[in-house]
Formats: structure tokens, C-alpha cells, sequence
């Protein structure tokens, strides 16, 4: 039985380039998870978490396909607080248990597992490093424009990121992805010799590429 890969937990708010760096990671040999691809997954025709979010929310987030609108839904829990609660304590379990189980069936020496909700999820936990990426609120609504929010909604998913200081304290590395892709490639490198030096400290096999 192989040994459990070394788990990165890759989190940041929306527009920080999370997806950026998982690529990047990926790269380097890492396999990765998107945890919004398990949430669309659950939330699917079929999926473990649509009766769920249907009791909670009603008819109103129905798709028609039979799975769950997630604009619908978007609209409803990012404009309402204890909204987004009841939703992540559905998911967040079930995201967990998902993430758990890929990690089992992981031949790969690192792995990342990117997730908006990392922390507050309880996935870091289960990480051996958790990398932060950030950037200035202006490059994040930037990026975000190309996803076809209007401004409204930029402003609504913006203003629902959770406080930085917890994440900031549980963070082995913090990439600042506001400047230039040579300047976030630089602090990747960098961030990615101090992953192998730890890895070595504890006795990890190395990467393909170490």
C-alpha cells in the first residue's frame, strides 16, 4: 500500500488565482482536487446534497435537468449570512468525505486540494501545508468580471469572504497573486524548494521532478 501523499490545502477568496497555482502545482507533478467541482457534483441531477438544499431552499433553486440551479442558489445564500450557513453545513461534510476518499485512491507523492472553504470546513486539518493566495481586491474583481458577474453580484460574493486573520495563522505560505505571472511564478518556486526541504525533514518520498 503506498504511502499518503503530501497534502497541500490551496485556498484564497474568489479572483485570488487559486486555480492559477493549482495548475502550476499540477505541473510540478501534484494531483489535484477542485472542491467546486465536488460541490457541482453533489449538487447535480442525482448528487448526494440536492434533497438536502432543496428542503432548505424550496422549489425556487430547482434546475431543470433535476439537479440545483447554483446562479438560483448563489443569489439566495450570498445576499443572506445564515443563508450560506445552512448551505455549508450540507456541504461541508459531504465535501469532506468526498475529498477523503480521492485521497485514498491517491498514488501521487503531493497533492493539492483547492477550496474557497478550506479552513472554515474543517479540510485543512487534514493538510500537511496550506498555502494562502491573495491579492488586492481590485485584481480579484478584475478577474472576476470574466465569469459574467455584473457588479452587484462581484460585490455580493466579494463581501461574503471569510476574515483573513484564521487563515493567515494557519498558512505555511502566502502568495501575494496581485502583481505579475513572472512575480507569482518567482514566490512559487520559492514556496515549492521549502515544500521539498519539508518533505525531505519528514521522511516523504521525493516528486518526479525533485
Amino acid at each position: 500500500m503506498s504511502p499518503p501523499p503530501y497534502l497541500i490545502g490551496l485556498t484564497g477568496d474568489v479572483g485570488a488565482g487559486k486555480s492559477t497555482v493549482r495548475r502550476w502545482l499540477e505541473a510540478k507533478g501534484a494531483a489535484a482536487l477542485d472542491a467546486d467541482a465536488v460541490v457541482h457534483a453533489l449538487l447535480g441531477a442525482g448528487g448526494e446534497a440536492r434533497r438536502a438544499v432543496m428542503d432548505r431552499f424550496g422549489d425556487a433553486v430547482g434546475a431543470p435537468d433535476g439537479g440545483i440551479d447554483r446562479a438560483a442558489l448563489a443569489r439566495v445564500v450570498f445576499g443572506d449570512a445564515a443563508a450560506l450557513v445552512d448551505l455549508e453545513t450540507i456541504l461541508h461534510p459531504l465535501v469532506g468525505a468526498r475529498t477523503r476518499a480521492w485521497l485514498a485512491s491517491c498514488g501521487a507523492a503531493v497533492a493539492v486540494v483547492e477550496a474557497v472553504k478550506l479552513i472554515e470546513g474543517g479540510l485543512a486539518a487534514d493538510c500537511d501545508a496550506v498555502w494562502l493566495v491573495l491579492a488586492a481586491s481590485r485584481r480579484r474583481a478584475e478577474r472576476v468580471r470574466v465569469r459574467g458577474w455584473d457588479a452587484a453580484e462581484t460585490a455580493r460574493r466579494m463581501a461574503a469572504a471569510t476574515p483573513l486573520a484564521p487563515r493567515l495563522a494557519m498558512a505555511t505560505e502566502v502568495i501575494d497573486n496581485t502583481g505579475t505571472p513572472e512575480a507569482t511564478a518567482a514566490q512559487l518556486e520559492a514556496a515549492w524548494r521549502r515544500l521539498e526541504r519539508r518533505r525531505a525533514a519528514v521522511g516523504k518520498r521525493p516528486t518526479a521532478d525533485a
